[in-house]
């Protein structure tokens, strides 16, 4: 007989589930590094129920929320091995956000790589973790901010196109429109199963035809999938562009994600 067989099942459960946040990787204190220095960004942290751990997030509020009114929210999802508040710091991307009214915080998925979700992460326990801190920091900023639930979007660069795909297939009831930019969905993502379960949500896809980690064919097929579908979609091919710099340090096509957002608004 074991130590534990005389204990009712119940008990056992609570037992798993106590023992359970001991089951995790060593999270790195690189994982916490925040990179921006903007006086308009809110750095912050909670506690991570499953693990006891505190893990950061980034907020921008536009100067002129003063709780009278509902704010759009944009939840922005960094790339692989970028720190939490990587987004925050792209060219254009606050001052368009404090020009047309929109909060936006940038999770950071439990540690840099873990993919929020979308594919195993080196550790699988990570991945897990990786999605639901998005969800936690989007809960949070929901009980914190008069967020208008109608306007509520999700976008990413690259890892975070692909954490977008997945978590808005797992959760399409919440989103109003998706934004992907140069995404990276694993090889293995189950595309079919994913668009349909988004293909009542709009989405702006841009890309570059250089980009040298994911393959504009890739994204092309994305596409074509969403057009077969009759999805709601814009596609933007950069003739030229790069996987990280079209985006990141090009404003003109930051504004096209904050244009389409405003479309939807």
């Amino acid at each position: 007989m074991t130590l534990f067989a005389h204990l009712p099942r119940l008990s056992l459960l609570a037992l798993a589930l106590v023992l359970m946040p001991l089951a995790h990787a060593d999270r790195s204190a690189a994982d916490d590094e925040s990179h921006i220095a903007d006086a308009r960004v809110q750095h912050r942290s909670y506690v991570f129920e499953p693990t006891g751990e505190t893990i950061p997030y980034a907020l921008f509020v536009p100067s002129t929320y003063d709780g009278s009114a509902e704010l759009p929210l944009l939840v922005s999802l960094h790339g692989l091995g970028r720190s939490y508040d990587w987004l925050m710091g792209y060219h254009g991307l606050l001052n368009l956000a404090e020009q047309h009214g929109y909060a936006i915080v940038t999770p950071l998925g439990y540690i840099r790589e873990g993919w929020f979700g979308s594919r195993p992460a080196a550790v699988e326990q990570d991945g897990v973790y990786s999605e639901l801190d998005v969800m936690n920091v989007l809960a949070l900023v929901q009980e914190e901010l008069r967020i208008d639930s109608d306007k509520l979007f999700l976008w990413g660069h690259s890892m975070g196109g692909g954490g977008t795909y997945h978590i808005a297939a797992k959760h399409p009831e919440l989103f109003a429109a998706l934004g992907v930019a140069a995404p990276a969905p694993a090889i293995s993502a189950p595309r079919d199963d994913i668009l349909d379960a988004i293909s009542h949500l709009p989405i702006f896809v841009l890309q570059g035809d250089q980009d040298d980690l994911v393959p504009v064919e890739v994204t092309r097929d994305w596409v074509a999938a969403m057009a077969e579908r009759g999805m709601q979609h814009i596609y933007v091919e950069i003739a030229g562009g790069d996987h990280s710099l079209l985006i990141s340090q090009d404003a003109t096509n930051m504004q096209k994600f904050i244009e389409f957002f405003n479309l939807i608004r």
